[in-house]
């Protein structure tokens, strides 16, 4: 039995189309909201607990699961026009966003992803990041 091709973009196996609202966020975009999420973490710690490395880890975790309870997206994902959403439709809960940021913190989940761009935080979540 040959072996299957694989997708000619992330989600496409999962019926998501290849670019704009819907498709899959991004290598590129992940990194930059990244950036911007530790940013603000840093700027934070800086500014009211003259810059703490724990401190800081727990602005960034924190930041994270307060905003994508409520917004369904990290402030970087928001101002780059991304969302989080379960992949079985629904909710997101509490649960999941505390999953990924807590796995996301670790570095190493997020650096390893499948075919749908989808790291392990996401997959032991259950979600999925979609361009808005």
């Amino acid at each position: 039995m040959p072996a299957p091709t694989p997708p000619d973009w992330p989600g496409q196996r999962l019926g998501l189309p290849e670019t704009g609202p819907r498709s899959v966020a991004r290598l590129g975009r992940r990194i930059a909201a990244l950036a911007i999420d530790w940013g603000i973490a840093v700027a934070l710690s800086a500014a009211f607990f003259a810059y703490d490395s724990l401190v800081t880890l727990l602005l960034f975790v924190g930041l994270q699961v307060l905003f994508t309870i409520v917004i369904n997206a990290s402030i970087g994902h928001a101002v780059l026009g991304m969302r989080v959403v379960p992949m079985a439709g629904g909710l997101l809960g509490v649960w999941r966003p505390v999953v990924r940021a807590l796995l996301i913190a670790l570095v190493i989940p997020a650096l390893l992803f499948d075919e749908n761009q989808r790291g392990l935080h996401d997959r032991a979540a259950g979600t999925i990041l979609l361009r808005r």
